[in-house]
C-alpha cells in the first residue's frame, strides 16, 4: 500500500513538474511574442520546452506570423509605390497642364493665324502626353484590380500577333527597323483571354520599339512559344527581372512620359493566365518569351 501511495506522489510530482514546465514555457512564449509581433521584424517565435504540443504551436504561430509579414511586405511595398507613382505623376501632370494653359491664353490674344497655329500645335502635343499619363492611371488600376472582366476564348495567336506587327509598321517604318518576323503557319490554338494577350504583344513590341538600337526580332513557333528580341544599349546594364518592376524605369528614357507600367501588366495578365514568361541577355540582345 505504502509502494502505490510513492508512486501516486512521485506521478503527481512529475505532472506538478510538467504543468509548471509548460507554464514557465508559455511565459517565455508570451514574452517572445510580444518582443516580435511588429510585422516589419522577420525573426520568429522561439521556445525552450521540449513537450511535443507546445513546439507544433509555437510552429503554427511562426507560420501564421511569416504570412502576415509576407502580406504586410507587398503592401507596404504596394503603398510605397503608388505614392511614389502619385508624386511622379502629379508633378509631370502640372508641367504640361500650365504650358497648356498658357498657350491658350497666347493663342487667344495673337491675331497671326500662323502663330497661332504653332501655339495649337504646342497646345496639342502637350494635351496628348496628359493623355498618356491619365491612360498609365488606368493601366495601374488594371494591374491592382485584380478582376478578369472576359470569358476565355479560343483564339489563334499567330493571327493576333501578325495583326499587332502590321498594326505598328508605321512607327517600325518611321524608326527606321526592319523587324524579322517568323511566324508559324501553322495554327496555334490556345484558349485565353483575348485582351490579354493582345496587350501582351502590343505592350512587348511597344518596348522593343521605344528602346531598339535599330533591329528586331519576333517569333512565334507551332508550340506555341512566342520571343521577341533586340538590341538595347540603354537596358544593357539592367537586371532584366527588374523590367518587369511596376514603376521601374530608365532614367535616360524618361523623357517620353513613361512610368513603367507596360513591362509589369504582361507579366501580371501572363501569370493571370498560367504562362510563363522571362527576361534575359543573350548575345548583346534583349530577349523576352513567353510559353503560350
Amino acid at each position: 500500500m505504502r509502494y502505490l501511495l510513492l508512486i501516486s506522489i512521485i506521478i503527481n510530482i512529475v505532472l506538478l513538474l510538467k504543468i509548471l514546465a509548460v507554464r514557465s514555457s508559455i511565459r517565455e512564449l508570451k514574452k517572445d511574442f510580444s518582443e516580435r509581433k511588429d510585422l516589419r521584424s522577420n525573426t520568429l517565435l522561439g521556445v525552450s520546452s521540449r513537450d511535443k504540443e507546445l513546439r507544433s504551436l509555437v510552429s503554427e504561430m511562426n507560420d501564421t506570423l511569416e504570412a502576415l509579414r509576407l502580406v504586410y511586405n507587398k503592401y507596404d511595398q504596394g503603398d510605397a509605390e503608388l505614392k511614389t507613382a502619385i508624386t511622379n505623376i502629379a508633378h509631370d501632370l502640372r508641367t504640361p497642364l500650365t504650358a497648356i494653359c498658357g498657350y491658350t491664353e497666347l493663342a487667344l490674344k495673337k491675331n497671326d493665324t500662323a502663330e497661332t497655329g504653332k501655339y495649337l500645335e504646342i497646345i496639342a502635343e502637350r494635351a496628348g502626353h496628359m493623355r498618356k499619363l491619365t491612360e498609365e492611371l488606368f493601366e495601374y488600376s488594371v494591374i491592382t484590380g485584380g478582376e478578369v472582366s472576359e470569358e476565355k476564348q479560343k483564339i489563334r495567336l499567330e493571327h493576333m500577333l501578325e495583326d499587332c506587327v502590321m498594326n505598328f509598321y508605321p512607327a517600325l517604318e518611321e524608326r527606321g527597323i526592319k523587324p524579322l518576323v517568323d511566324i508559324s503557319e501553322e495554327a496555334v490554338e490556345r484558349e485565353l483571354y483575348p485582351s490579354y494577350v493582345e496587350r501582351i504583344f502590343s505592350n512587348l513590341v511597344n518596348n522593343a520599339l521605344k528602346y531598339s538600337d535599330g533591329d528586331m526580332e519576333i517569333s512565334l513557333t507551332k508550340e506555341g512559344r512566342f520571343r521577341i528580341a533586340n538590341t538595347a544599349s540603354k537596358l544593357s546594364n539592367v537586371d532584366a527581372n527588374k523590367l518587369f518592376d511596376r514603376f521601374f524605369t530608365v532614367e535616360t528614357a524618361r523623357n517620353d512620359g513613361s512610368h513603367g507600367l507596360g513591362l509589369s501588366i504582361v507579366k501580371l495578365f501572363t501569370e493571370r493566365m498560367n504562362r510563363q514568361i522571362r527576361a534575359f541577355y543573350e548575345q548583346g540582345k534583349l530577349v523576352i518569351e513567353i510559353d503560350f
